[in-house]
């Protein structure tokens, strides 16, 4: 039993990860590892996977660029590329989000404010569609239908 305990704890220590590991594999001639993190995680809503298709699209603002107020019928992941956007949907504060940032649009939530926050330099972000339906990706909403917005 006692021989047991030492390899016990040799193997919950390299499980734990306080002794360095390395691939007998690795040489010279290897190329470094990748570096990975997580950048965004988000329940989704209920799906058909049955017609599922992601969609992405790249969005690029020119200085002091803007979209008029819309929606998009399917839940949206977006991530800066570069420059600063400028987003707000109805309900929820305005936000900043910055190259490597991600957000998330709920499906048909209205998109009151998508703009760059630069006047001076262009953005631009990828927005990732998750969609189960055919149609449009974006739908414009009236001004009117959201009292009290400022659009740029």
């Amino acid at each position: 039993m006692q021989t047991r305990r030492p390899v016990l704890i040799l193997l919950l220590t390299l499980c734990c990860g306080a002794i360095p590991q390395t691939s007998p594999a690795s040489s010279a001639d290897s190329p470094p590892a990748a570096r990975t993190r997580i950048v965004f995680s988000h329940a989704l809503p209920a799906l058909d996977p049955a017609h599922l298709r992601v969609t992405t699209v790249e969005v690029t603002y020119p200085p002091g660029g803007a979209s008029m107020p819309h929606s998009h019928p399917c839940p949206v992941i977006g991530y800066v590329l570069k420059g600063a956007v400028r987003m707000q949907v109805k309900g929820a504060a305005e936000q900043i989000y910055r190259p490597g940032d991600s957000f998330y649009e709920e499906p048909n939530g209205i998109h009151m404010v998508s703009m760059n926050a630069s006047a001076t330099e262009p953005a631009t972000f990828l927005a990732y569609f998750i969609c189960d339906h055919e149609g449009p990706l974006s739908v414009k909403v009236p001004v009117n239908s959201s009292p009290g917005a400022t659009h740029p």
